[in-house]
């Protein structure tokens, strides 16, 4: 699907696109400093100012919203030494990931930072500003989960073995850096007499400004802390698996995956590219990498198959494809709307061990998801997919 009536071309790889995104992706279009075109992911659905799998080039400036608020989100993937696991086993599991893994807004009680590389990053300028303030917060937080769309899951994958993935990012940290750098955007947009139109929710920063290049500075320091947050987590996590399972588990993700130990993608973050001959500044909103042979993870609903993909690197997508299934439905409209039986039902009756309970858990029941399979289908010029991985248990935020 491509749109050719605004300034710039509004290129979608779906016919599935809500009006409020779609709305949102014009005016990506009619930015003064866009470049080439916009390019839109087939998971999208609308956003704060920029749509959910929207992939923005920009000269000479960035934009917060067009990054998010958890900024550094992402994914990381282990593949295991496991090829069975029975639900037992799992279970017990489970229970352990529940007792050392905070979610939702908890965190733990202690500072959390000499468990990982962060350990050292207070010294003397080291930490920008705003991350600096929130620095206490921020220690207490590293190896939590968060709330919303993010989880943890055990997989069986169509390798033959047991994967364990977890979705999450950089916690109130990065929600901080945005609503500052937002704010302060907002503010200097209205002095500059910015011609691009408030309501869009679109201010930017020029990137050889102070400013530009303070929250670039803290971007890259949440995306960071968001890595570090994922792989402690994984990190306990496997400590977990070996304690109940033995010796004999251990990680096998390896040559096959650019001989990494951990695979891990992004999917909020802006970031100096070049493309079609130009250094730009893509911003990735809800969209992962995808240049060529860039090994990627595009997660499903917590009832439906996930995906280990190799990128193609195409061009007209500035080499980036989708970062999950996408919402089809808001969360109070799939708390409103849904059946509970029936959510919980399809996941017992798929053997998937969840955490649906109430109504109010029904704002991440798969139902409100789009099709994963029409998702992939659709960019199937972006990815190649190595691995399909069907969910066996679940913890969601």
């Amino acid at each position: 699907m491509k749109i050719i009536n605004e300034k710039l071309p509004i290129k979608i790889w779906t016919e599935d696109i809500e009006d409020g995104a779609l709305e949102q992706a014009k005016n990506l279009a009619n930015l003064p400093f866009a470049f080439k075109h916009i390019a839109i992911m087939p998971d999208t659905h609308q956003g704060f100012g920029m749509p959910i799998g929207g992939v923005l080039a920009t000269k000479g400036v960035v934009i917060p919203n067009a990054v998010g608020v958890d900024i550094g989100c992402g994914m990381c993937a282990i593949k295991t030494s496991l090829t069975n696991i029975d639900t037992e086993t799992i279970k017990k599991i489970m229970e352990q990931i529940r007792k050392v893994i905070p979610v939702g807004f908890n965190k733990h009680k202690e500072n959390q930072i000499e468990f990982h590389d962060f350990e050292n990053s207070l010294e003397e300028g080291d930490v920008p500003d705003i991350c600096l303030r929130e620095w206490e917060n921020a220690s207490k937080s590293i190896g939590t989960l968060g709330g919303g769309n993010h989880f943890i899951e055990i997989q069986k994958g169509s390798d033959g073995y047991i994967w364990i993935m977890i979705h999450s990012g950089s916690r109130n940290l990065g929600k901080q850096v945005a609503d500052y750098y937002n704010k302060l955007a907002v503010e200097l947009n209205r002095k500059w007499f910015s011609e691009v139109p408030k309501e869009w929710e679109l201010a930017f920063l020029p990137v050889d400004s102070e400013e530009g290049q303070t929250y670039i500075r803290e971007m890259q320091y949440c995306i960071d802390f968001a890595l570090a947050n994922r792989k402690l987590m994984m990190d306990r996590i496997m400590e977990i698996f070996k304690n109940i399972i033995g010796s004999d588990f251990n990680n096998i993700t390896s040559k096959e995956f650019n001989n990494v130990d951990i695979i891990n993608i992004a999917h909020n973050y802006a970031r100096l590219e070049n493309h079609f001959g130009e250094s730009v500044w893509v911003h990735r909103k809800g969209a992962t990498l995808s240049t060529e042979n860039t090994i990627g993870i595009i997660p499903g609903s917590q009832g439906t198959k996930s995906y280990i993909v190799k990128g193609k690197g195409n061009k007209e997508s500035f080499m980036s494809c989708s970062h999950g299934a996408g919402r089809k439905m808001s969360r109070t409209q799939a708390i409103k709307e849904l059946d509970l039986e029936k959510e919980i039902k399809t996941l017992d009756d798929l053997g998937i061990i969840h955490g649906i309970r109430n109504r109010e858990d029904l704002d991440e029941a798969p139902s409100s998801y789009k099709n994963i399979d029409e998702v992939m289908e659709n960019q199937k010029d972006l990815v190649e997919i190595l691995v399909e991985l069907t969910p066996l248990a679940v913890v969601k935020g």
